[in-house]
């Protein structure tokens, strides 16, 4: 009985750790005023620095990226913040003019313009 303690311990022990890592990603959708591939790439890039993301992956078409970030490290706000200082805007928050003054010819639609 002893034995099988000793073997199940460990084994408890680990599967609450794994359980309680996978506690601490979440998920955020954000729309973006994205309008092509280079847009896709710039801001899947420039997530992919962020402290805590895990993973984004920007639609295109519907102009949401998704984001799996650990929560502990960062938040949904800061994620937004990080998507307008690469020039876009992110749900409510308006982009950082002077990024998206740097963003190539592609990435500045008229309508965007006007924001």
């Amino acid at each position: 009985m002893k034995k099988l303690i000793q073997f199940l311990l460990p084994v408890f022990i680990m599967v609450v750790s794994v359980s309680l890592l996978k506690a601490q990603t979440d998920t955020v959708r954000i729309q973006t005023s994205a309008v092509c591939k280079t847009c896709k790439r710039t801001i899947e890039s420039d997530l992919s620095f962020e402290k805590g993301v895990k993973k984004s992956e920007l639609d295109l078409d519907t102009k949401i990226v998704t984001v799996i970030y650990d929560s502990k490290k960062t938040s949904s706000e800061k994620i937004r913040l990080a998507i307008t200082k690469s020039g876009y805007d992110a749900d409510s928050l308006p982009k950082d003019p002077k990024a998206f003054r740097r963003l190539p010819d592609c990435c500045k639609n008229p309508e965007l313009e006007k924001h």
